[in-house]
């Protein structure tokens, strides 16, 4: 293991579930220097959550896989094997206390894994692959560090940051869950050291919007979250009784006739009128006001209709006794009339819905540490670049895995990404898989297993324009102090009972 020297103190504290975890874990003397980060207050995230729901989630299907990831393929070098530093452990999964490892064909794809949304530091919308881990609070996300860390441009965490579980085709499920406080490891905030590529993100309650809701003036002003205001088209007799005073009735246009213009006049509109015969022959043919409008046309109508008539055209009878009136027509090109039209403004406010803690909507997957690599695990994430040769397998919309049954002991070293300990297994995912949960002991039919690791590295080894290669940074007792700090901080809420926004 790749060892870091640390000051002594500041203890990082484990309570409820996970102190029997923390207590029995063998640790360096010194505890880590974790790096905690804020990602949005309670009164930013509504802003940033309809910020990724708005249109019908137009903006979460505009986003990208992290363009970061194209340039995350390193060759990788075999180092020794990942070194410990102390007993192995499990914290179990949300509700479950025990996990029964199945292998079969069809794989039930877990509802805990899903997408992390950020905006770049260029105002670019990415994601990453992301799941649900278990928390005290069931609130709290585990994904890559470089998913969270704005490394691109050596800045500070990525912003507008959400995670969205379940993730398929566009759609938010079971809602948007908008970051709190990130969680990692000092070496990696700051130095970039991708054997801590790891990161724990406490995220708020989910939301959705449930559409909108009109209401009176007096609420709409006292209303602290998304609100806007419509027309409505009223009678002039509506408007005439609206207390105008109070600005909610208005108009618009006014009351004009038809405009005589010219035939090339922008948006001309050719209206036809019937002029007697005499008239209709002394005009010229041609495109303009007052020439004939086509050939005389010929209507057949009633005795009755006939007899009617008053008009410049001519009455007539044919050879068999039939009532013919012969119509002339001239051109007029007019600019069109104007109406003044009546409308009441209308208030509205957004409804939102709050869908609670994460954990209790899709569980959380439970987290392992210290394990000695080898064992069978599950990939879960959501890839979506093309491979090095330009195939494109992926399209980023669902949700894909690799199992390895057996990986290497064996540890790849990326010097340009300072990692000197990644496990690895062989998978062909490519760029946005990043993120994604290493799982232990998945149990097919309660869809959890344990947290072991997250991609973090993809790399093309025999060098055929084709990714083969996945790696994540090892999970020792330093990773598990820092995920026992995160699972025990506090989010909750950002909208109230009626779906106001909380101050």
């Amino acid at each position: 293991m790749k060892r870091i020297l640390l000051p002594a103190g500041g203890a990082i504290l484990a309570t409820g579930l996970l102190a029997a975890g923390l207590a029995s874990a063998s640790t360096a003397n010194a505890a880590p220097k974790k790096a905690s980060d804020n990602l949005a207050s309670a009164t930013q995230a509504y802003s940033v959550a309809k910020f990724w729901l708005d249109a019908n989630g137009a903006t979460l299907k505009a986003a990208q896989q992290y363009k970061w990831d194209s340039n995350a393929a390193p060759k990788l070098t075999i180092g020794g094997s990942a070194g410990d530093d102390g007993k192995a452990g499990l914290v179990p999964p949300t509700g479950y206390k025990k996990v029964t490892p199945q292998i079969v064909k069809n794989i039930n794809l877990p509802k805990t894994v899903g997408k992390v949304f950020f905006q770049t530091a260029g105002g670019g919308l990415a994601w990453c692959s992301a799941t649900s881990i278990d928390a005290k609070y069931r609130n709290l996300v585990a994904t890559a560090a470089h998913c969270v860390y704005d490394t691109a441009t050596n800045g500070d965490v990525l912003d507008k940051w959400v995670f969205v579980p379940g993730y398929h085709q566009g759609k938010a499920t079971w809602g948007v869950y908008v970051g709190k406080t990130a969680h990692t490891h000092y070496d990696f905030a700051n130095f970039e050291d991708f054997d801590r590529d790891y990161a724990f993100v406490t995220v708020y309650d989910g939301i959705s919007l449930g559409g909108a809701k009109e209401v009176s003036k007096t609420d709409y002003d006292k209303w602290v979250g998304d609100k806007w205001t419509d027309k409505k088209e009223i009678t002039k007799e509506e408007y005439e009784k609206c207390n105008l005073n109070l600005g909610d009735c208005f108009t618009e246009g006014d009351d004009k006739p038809d405009d005589v213009v010219g035939p090339d006049y922008p948006g001309a509109v050719l209206q036809k009128v019937e002029v007697t015969k005499k008239y209709y022959d002394s005009r010229p043919t041609g495109k303009g006001n007052k020439n004939k409008l086509g050939e005389p046309e010929v209507e057949q109508v009633t005795q009755s209709e006939w007899l009617k008539y008053k008009g410049p055209g001519e009455k007539s009878k044919d050879a068999n006794g039939n009532y013919i009136i012969t119509h002339y027509y001239v051109q007029k090109w007019v600019k069109p009339a104007t109406v003044k039209k009546y409308y009441q403004r209308v208030y509205l406010v957004g409804g939102v819905v709050n869908r609670g803690r994460l954990g209790d909507n899709v569980g959380g997957q439970g987290f392992a540490w210290n394990q000695k690599p080898g064992q069978p695990v599950f990939v879960f994430g959501y890839p979506a670049g093309a491979h090095p040769d330009g195939d494109k397998p992926y399209t980023g919309v669902t949700m894909k895995w690799c199992y390895s049954k057996k990986p290497s002991g064996k540890v790849y070293q990326a010097p340009a990404f300072k990692a000197e300990e990644h496990i690895w297994i062989k998978c062909a995912m490519t760029p946005g898989v990043s993120g994604g949960p290493w799982l232990l002991k998945y149990s097919n039919t309660k869809r959890i297993g344990y947290v072991n690791g997250v991609a973090s590295l993809v790399s093309d080894q025999d060098k055929n324009g084709r990714y083969d290669t996945l790696t994540s940074p090892y999970f020792d007792g330093e990773t598990q102090q820092i995920y026992a700090y995160a699972a025990n901080q506090w989010s909750g809420k950002i909208v109230g009972p009626n779906g106001e926004a909380l101050k």
